[in-house]
């Protein structure tokens, strides 16, 4: 059994780790929005804990490059966990914490190869309404002019954006939710694209399947229909007057040629 890469093998030992330490992400960021009365010494924790989930993902960045072969081809083909590395620390801010943890999140998702596309979709559109509305209510609960006060209101707003249904009770009026709508209407319709591609595919491969049981079935009526044809021959001979004084060989017996053409036919699934 060929021996698998180093990388190949630090990727799959750590997935369930570092899906673990995403769920200890979603927590802690959702713990200070929901409750806004918290005591200082829980955001304080909320925050360290944040800090240390994008830790675990940038070691396991530099662990990757670093076991990798060709370290170039690595940086050029990874840029956006790249990217996602060095974001919160350019601006310290907890949105942006948000969007590289979720980056790299999703990055190590679709390089899990027992996690299938359904499971993946699925698992996007649940992380994208509850951090969409996460965010949004952080940023706009206390807007002046906002009308997105409560968690309720922020769900069913992210629920209308990523379906680009877009009711207009509920909107977003500072800068960074509008920016957050945008990044909201984007994945939805990515993730819609991917579901009706799917679907789509799905259909495709039963058609072509049901086509090709049909050609099949065809192909064995019409050598059937042929070997009829011959047998048919065959009996028009032998019952021809001087038949057995001409020396003719008699061909299958009709019980025999009977059954062939009943085995014929049964293999094709007919009755």
């Amino acid at each position: 059994m060929k021996e698998q890469p180093a990388q190949s093998r630090w990727e799959r030992r750590t997935q369930r780790p570092l899906l673990t330490l995403a769920v200890a992400f979603a927590l802690a960021y959702a713990v200070p929005i929901v409750m806004p009365d918290a005591s200082r010494t829980v955001t304080r924790a909320c925050t360290i804990a944040e800090w240390i989930v994008w830790a675990a993902f940038a070691l396991d960045y530099l662990v990757r490059l670093l076991l990798s072969d060709h370290r170039g081809k690595f940086v050029r083909t990874q840029w956006l966990d790249l990217c996602a590395v060095i974001l919160p620390m350019i601006q310290p801010l907890r949105l942006l914490r948000l969007v590289s943890t979720l980056m790299l999140v999703g990055r190590r998702a679709r390089m899990a190869p027992q996690i299938t596309l359904t499971t993946y979709v699925v698992g996007s559109v649940v992380g994208l309404l509850m951090f969409g509305s996460l965010a949004v209510l952080s940023v706009e609960r206390d807007s002046p002019n906002g009308n997105i006060k409560s968690l309720g209101d922020a769900v069913w707003w992210s629920f209308t954006t990523m379906t680009t249904v877009g009711y207009g009770d509920h909107a977003p009026t500072t800068g960074l939710g509008r920016v957050l709508a945008v990044g909201l209407m984007l994945s939805g319709i990515a993730l819609l694209g991917v579901v009706t591609a799917n679907i789509a595919a799905w259909f495709i491969s039963r058609f072509e399947k049901d086509d090709v049981e049909e050609r099949r079935q065809t192909a064995a009526i019409e050598a059937l229909t042929a070997e009829v044809k011959a047998l048919r021959a065959q009996v028009t001979a032998l019952s021809g007057p001087g038949s057995a004084s001409a020396g003719v060989v008699p061909g299958p017996a009709p019980a025999e040629a009977a059954a062939r053409g009943a085995e014929a036919l049964g293999g094709t699934g007919m009755p």
